[in-house]
Protein backbone atom coordinates (compact mmCIF):
# COMPACT_ATOMS: atom_id res chain seq x y z
CA UNK A 1 0.00 0.00 0.00
CA UNK A 2 1.23 3.59 -1.17
CA UNK A 3 3.17 5.11 2.07
CA UNK A 4 0.57 8.38 1.65
CA UNK A 5 -2.87 6.59 1.66
CA UNK A 6 -3.74 8.10 5.13
CA UNK A 7 -2.56 11.58 3.24
CA UNK A 8 -4.95 10.24 0.35
CA UNK A 9 -7.95 9.71 2.64
CA UNK A 10 -7.40 12.65 4.35
CA UNK A 11 -7.49 15.31 1.40
CA UNK A 12 -10.93 12.74 0.40
CA UNK A 13 -12.21 13.88 3.87
CA UNK A 14 -11.91 17.38 3.28
CA UNK A 15 -12.96 17.60 -0.09
CA UNK A 16 -16.41 15.39 1.22
CA UNK A 17 -17.34 16.47 4.52
CA UNK A 18 -18.31 19.41 6.25
CA UNK A 19 -15.54 21.46 7.61
CA UNK A 20 -18.17 21.35 11.20
CA UNK A 21 -17.25 17.71 11.88
CA UNK A 22 -13.88 18.26 13.91
CA UNK A 23 -10.66 16.67 13.46
CA UNK A 24 -9.08 16.01 16.82
CA UNK A 25 -6.31 13.70 15.70
CA UNK A 26 -5.36 13.02 11.54
CA UNK A 27 -5.05 9.50 12.49
CA UNK A 28 -6.71 7.12 10.02
CA UNK A 29 -7.88 3.02 10.38
CA UNK A 30 -7.87 -0.01 8.39
CA UNK A 31 -8.89 -2.30 11.21
CA UNK A 32 -8.27 -2.46 15.02
CA UNK A 33 -7.69 -4.90 17.86
CA UNK A 34 -7.33 -4.50 21.45
CA UNK A 35 -6.25 -1.23 21.98
CA UNK A 36 -4.23 -1.35 18.75
CA UNK A 37 -5.12 0.58 15.11
CA UNK A 38 -3.68 -0.53 12.30
CA UNK A 39 -3.53 2.92 9.62
CA UNK A 40 -4.28 2.83 6.00
CA UNK A 41 -0.77 2.65 5.35
CA UNK A 42 0.01 -0.33 7.57
CA UNK A 43 1.46 1.31 10.70
CA UNK A 44 0.34 0.11 13.93
CA UNK A 45 -0.83 2.75 16.37
CA UNK A 46 -0.89 2.79 20.41
CA UNK A 47 -4.72 3.78 21.19
CA UNK A 48 -5.09 6.10 23.85
CA UNK A 49 -8.33 7.84 22.53
CA UNK A 50 -10.70 4.86 22.58
CA UNK A 51 -13.15 6.26 20.28
CA UNK A 52 -13.60 9.69 22.99
CA UNK A 53 -14.05 6.85 25.66
CA UNK A 54 -16.30 4.14 23.38
CA UNK A 55 -14.34 0.93 23.47
CA UNK A 56 -13.54 0.60 27.63
CA UNK A 57 -13.36 -3.14 26.44
CA UNK A 58 -11.25 -3.07 23.64
CA UNK A 59 -11.89 -2.87 20.00
CA UNK A 60 -13.74 -5.24 18.65
CA UNK A 61 -14.09 -7.80 21.42
CA UNK A 62 -14.97 -11.20 19.68
CA UNK A 63 -18.16 -11.75 21.47
CA UNK A 64 -19.60 -8.42 21.29
CA UNK A 65 -19.16 -9.11 17.11
CA UNK A 66 -20.36 -12.63 17.16
CA UNK A 67 -23.62 -11.03 18.87
CA UNK A 68 -23.81 -8.01 16.41
CA UNK A 69 -23.45 -11.23 13.63
CA UNK A 70 -26.10 -13.37 14.80
CA UNK A 71 -28.37 -10.56 15.25
CA UNK A 72 -28.16 -8.81 12.19
CA UNK A 73 -29.01 -12.55 10.57
CA UNK A 74 -32.67 -11.97 12.47
CA UNK A 75 -33.64 -8.62 11.88
CA UNK A 76 -32.12 -5.67 11.74
CA UNK A 77 -34.70 -2.67 12.45
CA UNK A 78 -38.43 -3.08 13.57
CA UNK A 79 -38.28 0.04 15.60
CA UNK A 80 -39.77 -0.68 19.41
CA UNK A 81 -42.50 1.91 19.24
CA UNK A 82 -43.62 -0.40 16.34
CA UNK A 83 -42.51 -4.01 17.32
CA UNK A 84 -41.65 -5.09 20.90
CA UNK A 85 -37.98 -6.99 20.59
CA UNK A 86 -36.06 -9.25 23.17
CA UNK A 87 -33.27 -7.43 23.29
CA UNK A 88 -34.78 -3.94 24.27
CA UNK A 89 -36.34 -5.29 26.83
CA UNK A 90 -33.52 -7.60 27.92
CA UNK A 91 -31.13 -4.73 27.90
CA UNK A 92 -33.43 -2.75 30.16
CA UNK A 93 -33.76 -5.57 32.89
CA UNK A 94 -29.93 -5.55 32.85
CA UNK A 95 -29.60 -1.83 32.85
CA UNK A 96 -32.19 -1.99 35.71
CA UNK A 97 -29.90 -4.50 37.74
CA UNK A 98 -27.16 -2.60 37.52
CA UNK A 99 -27.64 0.94 38.29
CA UNK A 100 -30.76 0.93 40.99
CA UNK A 101 -32.41 4.13 41.50
CA UNK A 102 -34.52 3.45 44.25
CA UNK A 103 -36.84 1.07 44.69
CA UNK A 104 -37.73 0.31 41.07
CA UNK A 105 -35.98 1.68 38.50
CA UNK A 106 -36.42 1.48 34.37
CA UNK A 107 -35.39 2.52 31.95
CA UNK A 108 -35.19 3.89 28.43
CA UNK A 109 -32.96 3.47 25.24
CA UNK A 110 -31.70 6.13 22.65
CA UNK A 111 -28.86 6.22 19.98
CA UNK A 112 -26.81 8.67 21.93
CA UNK A 113 -25.59 10.21 24.90
CA UNK A 114 -27.04 13.81 23.61
CA UNK A 115 -30.06 12.08 23.33
CA UNK A 116 -29.97 10.60 26.75
CA UNK A 117 -29.97 14.36 28.08
CA UNK A 118 -32.71 15.63 25.76
CA UNK A 119 -34.92 13.28 26.95
CA UNK A 120 -33.72 12.97 31.06
CA UNK A 121 -34.27 16.85 30.76
CA UNK A 122 -38.05 15.92 29.28
CA UNK A 123 -38.89 13.67 31.87
CA UNK A 124 -37.34 15.63 34.63
CA UNK A 125 -39.81 18.84 33.41
CA UNK A 126 -42.75 16.44 33.03
CA UNK A 127 -42.27 14.85 36.54
CA UNK A 128 -41.65 18.20 38.24
CA UNK A 129 -44.05 20.54 36.12
CA UNK A 130 -41.07 23.49 36.12
CA UNK A 131 -39.43 24.32 33.24
CA UNK A 132 -35.72 25.91 34.90
CA UNK A 133 -32.70 23.71 35.23
CA UNK A 134 -29.30 24.14 36.57
CA UNK A 135 -25.87 23.23 35.14
CA UNK A 136 -21.89 23.85 35.66
CA UNK A 137 -18.97 25.36 34.27
CA UNK A 138 -17.30 23.14 31.85
CA UNK A 139 -19.78 20.69 31.34
CA UNK A 140 -20.36 19.07 28.20
CA UNK A 141 -23.52 16.77 27.29
CA UNK A 142 -23.94 17.23 23.77
CA UNK A 143 -24.06 19.22 20.99
CA UNK A 144 -28.33 18.92 19.78
CA UNK A 145 -30.20 22.00 21.29
CA UNK A 146 -30.68 21.35 25.03
CA UNK A 147 -27.42 19.35 25.15
CA UNK A 148 -25.47 21.67 23.65
CA UNK A 149 -27.06 24.96 25.61
CA UNK A 150 -25.94 22.71 29.16
CA UNK A 151 -22.49 22.55 27.30
CA UNK A 152 -20.28 25.10 28.53
CA UNK A 153 -17.68 25.71 25.66
CA UNK A 154 -18.51 28.45 23.00
CA UNK A 155 -16.62 27.00 20.32
CA UNK A 156 -18.92 24.14 20.34
CA UNK A 157 -21.86 26.57 19.72
CA UNK A 158 -21.03 28.62 17.19
CA UNK A 159 -23.76 30.78 15.79
CA UNK A 160 -26.51 28.21 17.08
CA UNK A 161 -28.39 30.29 18.97
CA UNK A 162 -30.71 31.71 20.26
CA UNK A 163 -30.34 28.30 22.91
CA UNK A 164 -32.98 26.31 25.08
CA UNK A 165 -34.63 28.99 27.78
CA UNK A 166 -34.48 28.43 31.52
CA UNK A 167 -31.00 27.07 31.59
CA UNK A 168 -28.79 28.50 34.41
CA UNK A 169 -25.20 28.09 34.96
CA UNK A 170 -22.97 27.96 38.17
CA UNK A 171 -19.39 27.08 38.65
CA UNK A 172 -18.49 23.70 38.37
CA UNK A 173 -16.69 22.75 42.21
CA UNK A 174 -13.20 22.77 40.98
CA UNK A 175 -11.22 22.43 43.95
CA UNK A 176 -7.87 22.27 42.38
CA UNK A 177 -8.56 26.10 40.46
CA UNK A 178 -10.64 27.62 43.49
CA UNK A 179 -9.15 25.91 46.45
CA UNK A 180 -7.74 28.79 47.64
CA UNK A 181 -5.71 27.08 50.19
CA UNK A 182 -9.00 26.00 51.86
CA UNK A 183 -9.22 22.20 53.11
CA UNK A 184 -11.93 20.14 50.95
CA UNK A 185 -14.49 20.28 53.61
CA UNK A 186 -14.51 24.23 54.01
CA UNK A 187 -14.00 24.42 50.18
CA UNK A 188 -17.20 22.17 50.00
CA UNK A 189 -19.05 24.49 52.53
CA UNK A 190 -18.51 27.64 50.34
CA UNK A 191 -19.58 25.90 47.08
CA UNK A 192 -22.90 24.89 49.02
CA UNK A 193 -22.97 28.03 50.35
CA UNK A 194 -22.46 30.26 46.93
CA UNK A 195 -25.39 27.58 45.67
CA UNK A 196 -27.75 28.90 48.08
CA UNK A 197 -26.85 32.51 46.89
CA UNK A 198 -27.29 32.00 43.51
CA UNK A 199 -30.88 30.53 44.35
CA UNK A 200 -31.75 34.07 45.54
CA UNK A 201 -30.23 35.74 42.85
CA UNK A 202 -30.32 33.80 39.84
CA UNK A 203 -33.10 31.25 39.79
CA UNK A 204 -35.69 30.12 42.78
CA UNK A 205 -34.40 26.81 43.74
CA UNK A 206 -38.41 25.84 43.63
CA UNK A 207 -38.52 26.72 39.94
CA UNK A 208 -36.12 24.40 38.75
CA UNK A 209 -37.17 20.69 37.42
CA UNK A 210 -33.24 19.42 37.38
CA UNK A 211 -29.66 19.92 38.20
CA UNK A 212 -27.49 18.00 35.93
CA UNK A 213 -23.79 17.31 36.75
CA UNK A 214 -21.07 15.14 35.49
CA UNK A 215 -19.48 13.87 38.80
CA UNK A 216 -16.36 13.58 36.28
CA UNK A 217 -16.36 15.91 33.89
CA UNK A 218 -15.30 14.44 30.67
CA UNK A 219 -14.33 17.31 28.01
CA UNK A 220 -14.18 19.80 30.69
CA UNK A 221 -11.00 18.28 31.68
CA UNK A 222 -11.25 15.51 34.40
CA UNK A 223 -12.24 17.44 37.27
CA UNK A 224 -13.38 14.99 39.94
CA UNK A 225 -16.69 16.66 42.08
CA UNK A 226 -16.14 16.65 45.94
CA UNK A 227 -17.80 13.50 47.66
CA UNK A 228 -19.06 16.31 50.28
CA UNK A 229 -20.56 18.58 47.17
CA UNK A 230 -22.67 15.85 45.64
CA UNK A 231 -23.96 14.68 49.02
CA UNK A 232 -25.13 18.56 49.45
CA UNK A 233 -27.10 18.46 46.13
CA UNK A 234 -28.66 15.65 47.29
CA UNK A 235 -30.00 17.39 50.19
CA UNK A 236 -30.87 20.37 48.12
CA UNK A 237 -32.98 18.75 45.34
CA UNK A 238 -34.13 16.05 48.03
CA UNK A 239 -35.65 19.92 50.41
CA UNK A 240 -36.44 21.62 46.90
CA UNK A 241 -38.32 18.46 45.18
CA UNK A 242 -35.51 19.04 42.11
CA UNK A 243 -34.53 16.34 39.98
CA UNK A 244 -30.90 15.34 40.43
CA UNK A 245 -28.99 14.06 36.92
CA UNK A 246 -26.15 12.42 37.07
CA UNK A 247 -24.52 12.54 33.46
CA UNK A 248 -22.23 9.08 32.98
CA UNK A 249 -21.98 9.24 29.37
CA UNK A 250 -18.05 9.36 29.62
CA UNK A 251 -17.35 8.34 32.93
CA UNK A 252 -19.52 4.67 33.16
CA UNK A 253 -19.15 1.29 31.95
CA UNK A 254 -15.58 0.71 33.88
CA UNK A 255 -13.95 4.10 33.08
CA UNK A 256 -13.85 4.85 37.14
CA UNK A 257 -12.83 1.20 37.94
CA UNK A 258 -16.26 0.75 38.39
CA UNK A 259 -20.27 0.52 36.33
CA UNK A 260 -20.35 4.28 37.01
CA UNK A 261 -18.69 7.23 39.12
CA UNK A 262 -21.63 7.18 40.89
CA UNK A 263 -20.26 4.35 42.57
CA UNK A 264 -17.76 5.88 44.07
CA UNK A 265 -20.06 8.13 45.73
CA UNK A 266 -22.80 7.39 48.74
CA UNK A 267 -25.28 8.81 46.74
CA UNK A 268 -28.44 7.95 44.48
CA UNK A 269 -29.26 10.36 41.05
CA UNK A 270 -33.09 10.61 40.75
CA UNK A 271 -32.26 10.07 37.02
CA UNK A 272 -28.69 8.91 35.39
CA UNK A 273 -27.65 9.35 31.33
CA UNK A 274 -25.28 6.73 29.32
CA UNK A 275 -23.68 6.10 26.44
CA UNK A 276 -20.87 5.65 25.13
CA UNK A 277 -18.93 2.18 25.95
CA UNK A 278 -22.34 0.51 26.52
CA UNK A 279 -22.32 -1.20 23.30
CA UNK A 280 -18.90 -1.11 22.22
CA UNK A 281 -18.89 1.17 19.03
CA UNK A 282 -22.47 0.62 18.10
CA UNK A 283 -24.52 3.73 18.60
CA UNK A 284 -26.61 3.36 21.76
CA UNK A 285 -27.42 4.88 24.96
CA UNK A 286 -30.10 4.98 27.90
CA UNK A 287 -32.00 7.21 30.67
CA UNK A 288 -31.88 5.28 33.77
CA UNK A 289 -34.26 6.28 36.72
CA UNK A 290 -36.59 6.15 39.75
CA UNK A 291 -39.64 4.22 37.99
CA UNK A 292 -41.86 7.57 39.31
CA UNK A 293 -40.16 9.82 37.61
CA UNK A 294 -39.34 7.77 34.65
CA UNK A 295 -43.45 7.04 34.17
CA UNK A 296 -44.50 10.79 34.01
CA UNK A 297 -43.37 11.25 30.82
CA UNK A 298 -46.60 11.18 28.55
CA UNK A 299 -46.75 8.58 26.01
CA UNK A 300 -44.88 9.74 22.56
CA UNK A 301 -43.05 12.71 24.38
CA UNK A 302 -39.60 10.46 24.78
CA UNK A 303 -37.83 7.99 22.19
CA UNK A 304 -37.23 8.24 18.47
CA UNK A 305 -37.58 5.84 15.19
CA UNK A 306 -33.58 4.20 16.33
CA UNK A 307 -34.02 3.79 19.65
CA UNK A 308 -32.27 0.78 21.41
CA UNK A 309 -31.87 -0.55 17.82
CA UNK A 310 -31.64 -4.19 18.37
CA UNK A 311 -28.34 -4.72 16.80
CA UNK A 312 -26.96 -2.23 19.10
CA UNK A 313 -28.95 -3.63 22.00
CA UNK A 314 -27.43 -7.02 20.97
CA UNK A 315 -24.06 -5.56 21.11
CA UNK A 316 -24.41 -3.70 24.69
CA UNK A 317 -25.86 -7.19 26.15
CA UNK A 318 -22.81 -8.64 24.81
CA UNK A 319 -20.79 -6.11 25.61
CA UNK A 320 -21.75 -6.03 29.75
CA UNK A 321 -21.88 -9.63 29.48
CA UNK A 322 -18.07 -9.56 28.32
CA UNK A 323 -16.78 -7.19 31.04
CA UNK A 324 -18.29 -8.94 33.78
CA UNK A 325 -16.65 -12.19 32.87
CA UNK A 326 -13.39 -9.80 32.50
CA UNK A 327 -13.84 -7.84 35.36
CA UNK A 328 -13.48 -5.17 33.38
CA UNK A 329 -13.44 -2.71 36.90
CA UNK A 330 -10.74 -4.58 38.23
CA UNK A 331 -8.52 -3.97 34.76
CA UNK A 332 -10.00 -0.49 34.96
CA UNK A 333 -8.19 -0.16 38.41
CA UNK A 334 -4.86 -1.76 37.46
CA UNK A 335 -4.92 0.59 34.37
CA UNK A 336 -5.79 3.86 36.39
CA UNK A 337 -3.24 2.99 39.19
CA UNK A 338 -0.24 2.73 36.43
CA UNK A 339 -1.38 6.42 34.43
CA UNK A 340 -1.98 8.06 37.71
CA UNK A 341 1.65 6.78 38.88
CA UNK A 342 3.66 7.73 35.78
CA UNK A 343 1.94 11.09 35.55
CA UNK A 344 3.04 12.22 39.09
CA UNK A 345 6.53 11.11 38.42
CA UNK A 346 6.13 13.00 35.27
CA UNK A 347 4.51 16.21 37.40
CA UNK A 348 7.47 15.91 39.94
CA UNK A 349 9.61 16.79 36.47
CA UNK A 350 8.03 19.61 35.40
CA UNK A 351 6.56 22.72 36.75
CA UNK A 352 4.38 22.71 33.76
CA UNK A 353 2.47 20.24 34.59
CA UNK A 354 0.26 22.02 37.07
CA UNK A 355 -2.26 18.86 37.79
CA UNK A 356 -2.85 15.08 37.54
CA UNK A 357 -6.41 14.00 38.89
CA UNK A 358 -9.30 11.78 37.62
CA UNK A 359 -10.65 8.69 39.01
CA UNK A 360 -10.28 4.89 38.11
CA UNK A 361 -8.71 4.87 34.78
CA UNK A 362 -10.17 8.50 34.05
CA UNK A 363 -6.65 9.96 34.22
CA UNK A 364 -5.69 13.76 33.15
CA UNK A 365 -2.46 15.94 32.95
CA UNK A 366 -3.41 19.34 32.67
CA UNK A 367 -0.79 21.96 31.56
CA UNK A 368 -0.09 25.80 32.66
CA UNK A 369 2.38 28.30 33.07
CA UNK A 370 4.50 29.27 36.15
CA UNK A 371 3.03 26.74 37.99
CA UNK A 372 -0.52 28.62 37.83
CA UNK A 373 -3.70 27.40 37.84
CA UNK A 374 -5.01 30.19 36.08
CA UNK A 375 -2.74 30.37 33.13
CA UNK A 376 -3.41 27.52 30.69
CA UNK A 377 -0.98 26.32 28.38
CA UNK A 378 -2.90 25.32 25.42
CA UNK A 379 0.15 25.37 22.90
CA UNK A 380 2.43 22.64 25.53
CA UNK A 381 -0.89 20.47 25.20
CA UNK A 382 -0.93 20.97 21.42
CA UNK A 383 2.49 20.37 20.66
CA UNK A 384 2.66 16.92 23.15
CA UNK A 385 -0.78 15.53 21.17
CA UNK A 386 1.42 16.08 17.58
CA UNK A 387 4.66 14.78 18.64
CA UNK A 388 3.05 12.01 20.06
CA UNK A 389 1.31 11.72 16.85
CA UNK A 390 4.44 11.13 14.86
CA UNK A 391 5.25 8.10 17.50
CA UNK A 392 2.08 6.59 16.41
CA UNK A 393 0.44 7.18 19.63
CA UNK A 394 -3.33 8.51 19.05
CA UNK A 395 -4.47 10.83 22.29
CA UNK A 396 -6.67 13.55 22.89
CA UNK A 397 -6.35 16.76 24.40
CA UNK A 398 -9.83 18.22 26.59
CA UNK A 399 -10.50 21.51 28.90
CA UNK A 400 -12.31 25.02 28.23
CA UNK A 401 -8.72 25.71 26.78
CA UNK A 402 -7.86 22.65 25.67
CA UNK A 403 -4.60 22.30 28.00
CA UNK A 404 -4.94 18.68 29.45
CA UNK A 405 -4.11 15.49 27.91
CA UNK A 406 -6.67 12.67 28.47
CA UNK A 407 -6.11 9.07 28.73
CA UNK A 408 -9.33 6.67 27.26
CA UNK A 409 -7.55 3.84 25.84
CA UNK A 410 -9.19 0.49 26.55
CA UNK A 411 -9.34 -0.84 29.57
CA UNK A 412 -8.03 -4.27 28.53
CA UNK A 413 -4.80 -2.59 27.13
CA UNK A 414 -1.84 -5.00 27.56
CA UNK A 415 0.37 -3.27 30.36
CA UNK A 416 3.55 -3.19 28.22
CA UNK A 417 1.31 -1.26 25.36
CA UNK A 418 0.17 0.80 27.85
CA UNK A 419 3.95 1.64 29.16
CA UNK A 420 4.68 2.44 25.64
CA UNK A 421 3.20 4.87 25.40
CA UNK A 422 3.16 6.70 28.28
CA UNK A 423 6.69 6.54 27.75
CA UNK A 424 6.18 8.58 24.45
CA UNK A 425 4.29 10.95 26.57
CA UNK A 426 7.20 11.29 28.79
CA UNK A 427 9.99 11.24 26.40
CA UNK A 428 8.07 14.22 24.03
CA UNK A 429 6.97 16.28 26.72
CA UNK A 430 10.95 16.15 27.67
CA UNK A 431 11.88 17.08 24.21
CA UNK A 432 9.45 19.87 24.26
CA UNK A 433 10.63 21.40 27.39
CA UNK A 434 14.24 20.45 28.03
Amino acid sequence: MSTNASDSLLHRRKEAVANGVGVFNTATVKEAKNATIIDVNGNELIDFAGGIGVVNAGHCPQPVVDAIIEQTKKYIHTSFNVVTYEPYVELCETLNELFPHGEKTKTMLVSTGAESVENAIKIAKQYTKRNAVLCFSGAFHGRTLMAMTLTSRTSYSIDCGPFAPEVYRIDYPNFYKKGNGLSEDEFVKQELHRLDKFFKTYVRAEDLAAIIIELVQGEGGFHVAPKGYIEGLRRVCDEYGIVLIFDEVQTGFGRTAAWGAMNHYAVKPDISTWAKSMGSGLPIGCVIGKAEIMDSAAAGTIGGTYIGNPVACAASIATIKYMKEIDLNSKGKAVGDIIFSRFNTMKAKWSNIGDVRGLGAMIAIEFVKNNDPQQPDAELCSALVQACAKRDLIVISAGVHKNVLRVLCPLTIEHDLLNKGLNIIEEELGNILN
